[in-house]
């Protein structure tokens, strides 16, 4: 009798997925653009977004597609490369909506060249959802079309510094006696980081002893890190997209920079541990999601079982961490489905005023936008890299493991 029910049970589950496929299958297509870098400098984070974009259109493919009124849909990208430049990223941005008659766009990676897409969009009245441009600049030109799933720039390394100050008064000193050294890259994303790392240390009266400017090529911070050994701060943070987070770590390893703590960006991305192994360790990882985290999503189930589909589909992630953007990329296809659904039709004035009330659980995290278009509902959090491992230590609500701290060089 068990054996029975069990086999009927088979023979129905493999109907309904048999009838979702078929669902999906027969359903019209629907058209998003998409200018992405994959050459140039931000060409490692552009494949990661592009790859997050194909799998949830895949996901959402497998679970019936998008339903808008009484049709089913399909997305399908248009992708043209931006090279990593703005101004060409602005010129492919209008061949997508007035050659090939795209009217939603999916954003570019990097603040820089959202930055140079959205005038484009703005002036065609086309939504575009965007999940790697997070410099708050992005949302204080009155923009109204521009939408962004992630924590804006200013608050990715912010929580180092109440880090540092927590430590140093475990140790009975002050927070105004935290030494910061800062190095960015000269771009938005990493300009707005500095920002928010210098408002922050501001508000302890911490003394910044190192402010300086990544090398345009993001290829040797040696300069900077004689500077470090001189100085000797007790935090150094550094944002220079994957690049700058590789060149960082191999040469705080060559140097043997030994400053309590280090917190930098896009470590996932530059994949520092599998480059790197032990000069990664006890090193701050800002990231905007983490598998460990407790969202979840009818599309995507949860935060882990996110990581595990999509390493399935895509085996060159099997030995290291799915990136946050590859995640954030996934999560603005799904605010998509969410608001065609909502809206019940195609116009794109009706979809953007949809997106603007999106109020969505995702497995990457809440999405609600403010007016300005950034996402106002999911914080950041710092993951520490131990033994190897990407472990969330900050916020404490979110912290599975406690802080290393001295970082052992």
């Amino acid at each position: 009798m068990n054996k029975t029910l069990s086999a009927l049970g088979c023979i129905a589950g493999a109907s309904l997925l048999f009838s979702q496929s078929a669902l999906a299958a027969d359903c019209e297509t629907l058209t998003l653009g998409s200018a992405i870098s994959l050459t140039g400098k931000y060409a490692t984070n552009g494949v990661h977004a592009k790859n997050g974009y194909e799998f949830a259109i895949k996901k959402i493919d497998e679970n019936g597609g998008v339903k808008v009124g009484d049709k089913c849909y399909n997305f399908e990208v248009i992708y043209y490369d931006d090279e990593s430049k703005g101004d060409r990223g602005a010129t492919l941005a209008e061949r997508l909506i007035s050659q090939d008659k795209v009217q939603y766009m999916l954003g570019p990676y990097s603040s820089g060249l959202t930055k140079a897409i959205a005038p484009v969009t703005e002036k065609y009245k086309i939504p575009m959802v965007e999940a790697e441009g997070a410099s708050r600049s992005l949302f204080n030109k009155g923009y109204k079309y521009l939408f962004a799933v992630l924590s804006t720039s200013e608050q990715y390394l912010a929580s180092a510094v109440t880090l540092a100050a927590e430590m140093a008064e475990k140790e009975g000193k002050k927070a105004s006696d935290v030494k910061v050294a800062i190095a960015v890259e000269n771009d938005p994303f990493s300009l707005d980081i500095r920002a928010g790392v210098q408002e922050d240390a501001a508000k302890y009266g911490m003394n910044v002893v190192i402010d300086e400017q990544l090398p345009r090529d993001l290829s040797d911070m040696s300069a900077i890190l004689t500077k470090v050994k001189l100085l000797k701060p007790d935090l150094l943070v550094v944002s220079g997209h994957s690049k700058g987070a590789a060149t960082a770590v191999r040469q705080i390893g060559e140097q043997k920079i030994d400053t309590p703590m280090i917190a930098i960006t896009h470590c996932e991305a530059a994949d520092v541990v599998g480059n790197f192994g032990d000069a990664a360790n006890d090193i701050l990882c800002s990231t905007q999601w983490a598998e460990t985290l407790t969202y979840e999503d009818p599309i995507f189930g949860t935060a882990s079982n996110y990581e595990k589909e999509f390493k399935a589909a895509y085996t060159e992630y099997t030995d290291k961490k799915v990136p946050y953007q590859t995640a954030q990329a996934s999560a603005a296809v799904y605010v998509f489905k969410d608001a065609f659904e909502r809206a019940g039709t195609l116009d794109k004035d009706k979809l953007r005023d949809a997106i603007a009330e999106t109020d969505l659980k995702t497995f990457y995290g809440d999405i609600k936008f403010a007016d300005a278009g950034n996402n106002i509902a999911k914080p950041m959090v710092l993951r520490q890299i131990q033994g190897g491992e990407y472990n969330v230590v900050a916020p404490s609500a979110f912290a599975s493991h406690p802080l290393n701290w001295p970082r052992k060089p």
